[in-house]
């Protein structure tokens, strides 16, 4: 079984963390939402969830995948945390999947992850990306690198991440029984 980290901040995006988790969670993929600074997590849109663990109880060898979603203030606080930045290198070190959607590829943008990289984030915050150039498409897929546009494209983003996790005709399959089409 795959297991993926998704590391949470207050203010994140509901939908891209809640649908993205349930499709992996659906493709039996094991998710663990990590609180990065407590474990009840309040989302940009007033909706509350409780983190599985603390991002400081667990540790990137039991992982095969990072994942960090979007919404504000989460994807700055995600940008600000040492923590994060020493799980993403870790991470890249061991050639682990690493993905963001929305705003949160600035955090992979500020770990280096994304120089020379194809990759979509939400347009606006190319001030925090060093001169990287970031594609208008709604997912990308470049090596070990999975990025998402925003929550409208949070199916084509979970179907990214599931084929870099080695879950594409799973999910195609999934995708088909809930009447996503891409």
């Amino acid at each position: 079984m795959k297991k993926i980290i998704a590391v949470v901040a207050d203010g994140f995006e509901e939908t891209e963390l809640i649908a993205t988790v349930d499709c992996l969670r659906r493709l039996n993929a094991g998710v663990t939402i990590a609180g990065l600074e407590n474990s009840e997590l309040n989302g940009a849109h007033n909706i509350t969830l409780r983190a599985d663990a603390l991002l400081d109880e667990l540790t990137p060898e039991d992982f095969d995948a990072i994942f960090l979603p979007g919404g504000l203030p989460g994807a700055t606080t995600l940008y600000e945390s040492v923590a994060v930045g020493c799980w993403l290198s870790e991470m890249a070190r061991a050639g682990k999947i690493i993905s963001a959607i929305c705003a949160a590829p600035i955090v992979l943008a500020k770990a280096g992850l994304l120089d020379g990289k194809k990759f979509t984030m939400y347009p606006r915050f190319d001030t925090y990306l060093n001169g990287a150039k970031y594609t208008d498409a709604p997912a990308e897929i470049d090596g070990n690198i999975v990025t998402g546009k925003g929550p409208g494209a949070v199916y084509a983003f979970a179907g990214k991440l599931a084929a870099a996790l080695g879950l594409e005709a799973e999910c195609r399959e999934l995708f088909k029984g809930m009447f996503v089409e891409l």
